[in-house]
């Protein structure tokens, strides 16, 4: 799995790569990283990647031709074709499904765009898919690039030092697709607040009701949209309803 990323700042991408249990998706060889700067690309003295937008406006817009030219030295060094991603908020939001479908490829070209936005001609003749994190709006794209990198990491096998670690994670539909119940770790008792007992019984049963119970009581609580979908794939029982019946 190769990603390219394009973008104006490499230097951010580092600590990501050598830090955190991620770290090792990269070091095994199971996620390759390229990063490559637009600048190195483009003519003149200054090597101008940017300019003012036609109509007039504030900000500037990134320039198609460095970004169309990087792009075409990485589909020859890659040789084989790879889906090109731009993080933008015209994109659907990313989910769990979506990092799991990357997380099964062969990688892809992430474009990181910066200012006001990038030539829509080259969006229109080279971007296959447009990804965004959420209604709001980042300085850049490399924070969005960095987190698509970070899910797709932990994902693969041999990163988590619990193989089944990420199967109990929030919206994962192999679960449920509810939100995590709560932890706890040592001490038993922290500022006067205790561990659940039912977490102290050491009763499997009675600990995974309790697990259960909590991951419906937050979800409808926070995302009652995450039960309603839960229920229509039938991933709820008899129980879990009564259960949620007599929730406030």
């Amino acid at each position: 799995m190769r990603f390219d990323v394009i973008t104006l700042f490499p230097e951010l991408f580092a600590p990501f790569v050598a830090s955190g249990v991620t770290r090792r998706a990269y070091e095994s060889g199971q996620i390759e990283l390229r990063l490559w700067s637009p600048r190195d690309f483009a003519e003149g003295n200054y090597r101008r990647v940017d300019d003012r937008p036609f109509g007039g406006g504030p900000g500037m817009v990134m320039l198609a031709q460095p970004l169309a030219q990087c792009l075409q030295a990485i589909r020859a060094e890659r040789g084989a074709a790879a889906p090109v991603v731009l993080f933008s908020p015209v994109g659907p939001p990313l989910d769990h499904a979506g990092v799991a479908r990357w997380s099964t490829s062969t990688g892809a070209v992430l474009v990181c765009g910066r200012y006001e936005g990038i030539d829509q001609r080259f969006i229109d003749a080279h971007v296959d898919v447009q990804i965004s994190l959420g209604d709001f709006v980042l300085s850049g794209g490399e924070i969005a690039a960095i987190a698509l990198l970070d899910a797709v990491a932990r994902l693969q096998p041999g990163v988590l030092h619990d193989e089944g670690s990420h199967q109990f994670d929030s919206f994962n539909p192999e679960l449920d697709g509810l939100l995590d119940c709560p932890h706890y770790t040592r001490p038993e008792e922290w500022a006067g607040r205790k561990v659940p007992q039912a977490l102290m019984s050491g009763h499997h049963g009675q600990i995974e009701r309790w697990r259960r119970d909590r991951r419906l009581e937050i979800t409808a609580r926070q995302r009652p949209d995450l039960i309603e979908a839960a229920r229509a794939a039938g991933r709820l029982d008899l129980r879990d309803e009564a259960f949620l019946a007599g929730t406030p």
